[in-house]
This record gives structure tokens, sequence and C-alpha cells, in this order.
């Protein structure tokens, strides 16, 4: 059944695109707003003669772009960018952010990512009322999401895929039938991680094992990856797995103590670890008793 709302969309990337393709099944989409390369989302919108707003929303030039156009709700799905009052007061009832963590914990950029090199057993989904500051606005529903041994960043945007259009759809029933009750925030709990680029992704072999490896496995492919250098050349990981090889703590970390077939078993702080997949491997020789940087 459709439903009576009429939404605004500010979605970006994959996940913004599968949601807008669930919600133009069952929702009125007033207008959507996104970024350059969001390609999907861009002929999505124009497929559905939907208008369109790319590029930068802020100083008004989102608010003059919809020229009066009314909504019931704003819905922001993995949005690039922060949105100010006037889009904010803009819809009838709500506007409402959909954020990859569980706020208070890991408001800012990817918090997948960041829970993962952490060593967090679990991240979630919350639905929160967006105001002027980053993923600060009372809490309205939250969907707690398992994070395995072996899951990368990738494999947890993929439980996101499945679990987002649930989310959304829940807050959306809730918001038509008057169900809400907004919470504020512990703010005093609250955790902030910036934007991560990829020259944030280099290697530092003096770490303990297990950071390494979920440092690692949060940037595995596709993402940028983890990286180190062997001989200047830039080498990037994505995956490794502990061993039981013994090791003298004398020796520099970031050290090669055994090779298999061209796989390097590498010296940390408290254990040795074996790089399993390297993107570029025929590129170099590893040998025993070398360093990576």
């Amino acid at each position: 059944m459709e439903s009576k709302l009429k939404l605004g969309i500010l979605a970006s990337g994959a996940l913004g695109f599968h949601v807008l393709k669930s919600l133009y099944k069952t929702h009125t989409i007033a207008f959507i707003a996104t970024n350059s390369t969001s390609n999907q989302i861009v002929e999505l919108s124009t497929r559905n003669k939907t208008l369109l707003f790319v590029g930068n929303p802020r100083k008004g030039k989102l608010f003059k772009a919809l020229n009066g156009i009314d909504c019931d709700v704003v819905l922001s799905v993995n949005y690039l960018y922060l949105i100010e009052n006037d889009i904010i007061n803009l819809p009838e009832k709500y506007a409402v952010n959909f954020h990859g963590s569980l706020l208070p914990k890991y408001r800012g950029r990817t918090p997948h990512v960041w829970a993962i090199i952490n060593g967090e057993k679990e991240c979630g989904i919350t639905a929160h009322l967006i105001n002027e500051a980053c993923d600060t606005g009372a809490i309205l529903y939250q969907k707690k999401v398992n994070i395995l041994a072996d899951d990368t960043g990738q494999k947890i945007l993929d439980k996101y895929k499945l679990q987002y259009p649930f989310v959304v759809n829940k807050v959306l029933s809730m918001i038509e039938n008057n169900s809400l009750s907004p919470r504020e925030q512990a703010h005093e709990k609250a955790t902030f991680f910036g934007k991560r680029t990829p020259d944030d992704g280099q290697i530092d072999w003096s770490w303990q094992k297990e950071r390494i490896y979920n440092w690692i496995r949060a940037q595995a492919y596709p993402y940028p990856g983890a990286f180190t250098f062997y001989e200047g050349v830039k080498i990037v990981i994505d995956s490794l797995s502990y061993t039981d090889l013994g090791f003298d703590n004398a020796v520099e970390n970031g050290t090669i103590v055994k090779v298999y077939n061209n796989i390097p078993c590498v010296k940390t702080s408290n254990g040795v670890l074996k790089l399993k997949e390297i993107r570029n491997l025929n590129e170099v020789r590893f040998y025993e008793n070398s360093i990576l940087k």
C-alpha cells in the first residue's frame, strides 16, 4: 500500500541508492539531493522525473533550487553533506538522518570502519532528528548489527544494505502512526571520529597484532586498503591471519621472519602475522629478515 507521506530525500552512494529505490515503490518522492559522483541516484531520479539537486546544499543553494516545494518528511541516507536550518525546517513533520552507528558512539564519517578498527563487537543504525550539528539530534530508533571476527568494512555495508530499508520504513510507519518518542542523546558518552582518506591507511607495525588485524580488515577491498612499504614499493593488504610463530622481541617490528610462497609473516609487538591477500603481490619478492615500513 502506498504511503500518504511525501518525502524529500538526501542520499549518496550505493547505500543511498538502495534505500531510494525501495522508497519509490511505496512513497511519493518530492525531491532528491545528492552529490556529483552518485551516478545511480542521478539516473534513478532522472528516470522517474523527480526534481533533482546535485552538489553542496549549504548557503541556501538547495533551498533556493526547491523553489517552495513542500514535503512531509526529509530523510538523509548516507548523505555527504551537513544541512542547514532552511532544509531542516522545510518538512511539515520531521527531518531524519540515518547514521551507521549506535549513537552517541561513533559520530562522524565511516563509523562502521572505525568500529572495526577499534575492535567493537557490534555497530548499528540510528535514526535521529537532524539539527545543525553532526549526528547529535534526538534518537528515534536503533537497530544493532553484530560485527563478526572476519567482517570487513564492505561486509558490514552489506549487512546495512539489508537493514537500512527496514529501519527507514519502520521510522516512516511510526511517523504515520504518530508513535515517535524522540529521546535526547547522552552527549557525555559521545565519541566522534573524523573523515578518513586513502593516505590514512598506513600500518604501524609497532601496534599490537590485534589492532593491525582490525586495521587491515576494516579497510579491505573495495576500500582503498591498509598499506605498508617494502623496498620503496607500496604494498596494499586485504587480509591476514594470526600465527603461532615465535619471535625475538628485540627484533624490529615489521621484520619478515618467515616467507611461504612469497607470502610474508611479519613480526609485531606481540606476535607474528601472516599476510594473505596482497593486491600487488607480483610486483615484489619478499625475503626473510627484511623490513616492512
